[in-house]
């Protein structure tokens, strides 16, 4: 009996999740193959949508797939890659409370495994800054937020109420354009159901090292974002960096000090640090692989996303790590492997970007779709209409449809989902506790 060949893709971002569900339906079609999907999270992650989970647009389950609702054939393992170990085959895994470790044996390789923030060894980021990458991101941002808002309705002093009410975010890219602007209207919505704050007492702050806001599109967009952002009273610090961050306040290189405790950071990533320790060229910490995706120095080894340099032949330079590159660079590392083994044809990758859309906020964006700019009402509905057919599986575009819908209706919800054990009740003191009346008296409502 003829063993059948072993794949092993590590990563469950775009291009991974693509990867394995083009494998799927070759399983369906009679592939002799075994192939086995690691991630450490249970779910596909449809990320373009995960500011709108920070800003209660949508519920935090919108935007997820269980991996094992996407896959009948394909072998799921949700652990943690330990070790890649090129010569002799095999990635070691592990999972469970006690990381329970296995060896998996592989024939060939995909390494999807993404990227990871990076601040840059600069002072005080790693320990405080908020990051935007994972769903449990989200869900931090949008706790902290109504939690200073909370805390805020009834602190007083206003030296203490300032690093409550004041929110800085690093990065004009998509992300961070996208994350401050849902922020903005979270925020300044929210505000109303607090009696004691005001919205003029919100300072909600974007750094952005360039000119113009969101350089991935053209220089007019940027300078429409950024004009509709700073008339709803965002703050927009241009050819400006985060210098360092303490517990009440963020220094940035114009000189301004911004006392806050909510510093959110999307101005920076690297490739995941795996891949390190694995001996094949690399450019910036990203893996160089042929135009058919394969990692030259290893053959059976794969690579994509934003783990590797994957070079357009067309114009010599290398492809950008955007998810529409990534999902399709996985379902061509799949044929490619796919024609390894005798089913089909290796093919090259080639794509084009097709457009890149950013909402913006209050039912506006910006886009530009086969190089045709689209700003306002109509480009948001665009990002919305696009995102939303490409969500997968239709149980979550009507759960995503509905939820739009609603949010038309209602205001946004100010719930704070508690993650934590729930405790027993601790003693009750017989003493009453000292209030310094002349610090509760200082500043006024």
């Amino acid at each position: 009996m003829t063993e059948k060949t072993r794949v092993v893709i590590l990563g469950g971002g775009f291009g991974g999740m693509y990867a394995a569900l083009e494998f799927e339906r070759a399983l369906a079609r009679g592939a002799d193959l075994e192939v086995t999907l690691v991630n450490r999270d249970n779910f596909f992650l449809f990320t373009p949508m995960l500011h709108e989970v920070a800003a209660s647009d949508l519920d935090l389950t919108d935007i997820v797939n269980p991996v094992r609702k996407l896959f009948q054939r394909v072998t799921f393992f949700h652990g943690e890659v330990d070790f890649i170990d090129l010569v002799t085959k095999q990635v070691v895994v592990s999972h469970g409370h006690e990381h329970h470790g296995h060896a998996l044996p592989y024939d060939h390789l995909i390494l999807a495994l993404g990227s990871v923030t990076n601040f840059f060894n600069l002072p005080g980021l790693a320990e405080r800054a908020l990051t935007m990458k994972s769903l449990g991101d989200a869900i931090f941002l949008r706790n902290r937020m109504i939690a200073n808002l909370e805390e805020a309705d009834f602190e007083c002093c206003p030296k203490v109420r300032a690093p409550l009410l004041n929110f800085v975010v690093a990065g004009g890219g998509f992300a961070g354009v996208e994350t401050v602007a849902g922020m903005n209207d979270f925020l300044r919505e929210a505000v109303r159901f607090y009696p004691h704050l005001r919205e003029d007492m919100l300072r909600v702050v974007l750094v952005h090292p360039g000119k113009v806001i969101l350089p991935e599109l053209s220089e007019s967009l940027g300078a429409y974002a950024q004009q509709k952002l700073q008339a709803r009273h965002i703050e927009i610090h241009s050819n400006c960096k985060v210098l360092s961050a303490t517990d009440r306040d963020v220094t940035l290189s114009d000189g301004t000090t911004i006392t806050t405790n909510t510093l959110v950071w999307t101005a920076g990533t690297r490739p995941n640090p795996l891949l390190d320790a694995l001996s094949c060229g690399k450019e910036r910490g990203r893996i160089r692989v042929t135009e058919y995706l394969e990692v030259p120095e290893w053959p059976g080894v794969w690579a994509l996303g934003d783990c590797a340099l994957v070079p357009d032949r067309r114009t010599g330079e290398a492809h950008p790590p955007t998810a529409q590159h990534a999902l399709r660079e996985g379902k061509v590392a799949a044929q490619n492997i796919l024609a390894a083994i005798g089913h089909g044809c290796r093919k090259p990758f080639v794509f084009s970007t097709l457009g890149q859309l950013a909402a913006i906020g209050r039912r506006t964006g910006v886009a530009n779709i086969l190089g045709v700019n689209f700003s306002g009402f109509f480009a948001w509905w665009l990002w919305r209409t696009i995102y939303l057919l490409k969500l997968p599986r239709v149980e979550k575009k009507i759960r995503v449809a509905i939820e739009w819908t609603l949010d038309v209706l209602f205001s946004k919800d100010l719930v704070q989902f508690q993650t934590m054990r729930g405790r027993a009740p601790a003693s009750v003191s017989t003493t009453p506790p000292v209030i310094d009346l002349a610090a509760e008296q200082v500043g006024t409502r």
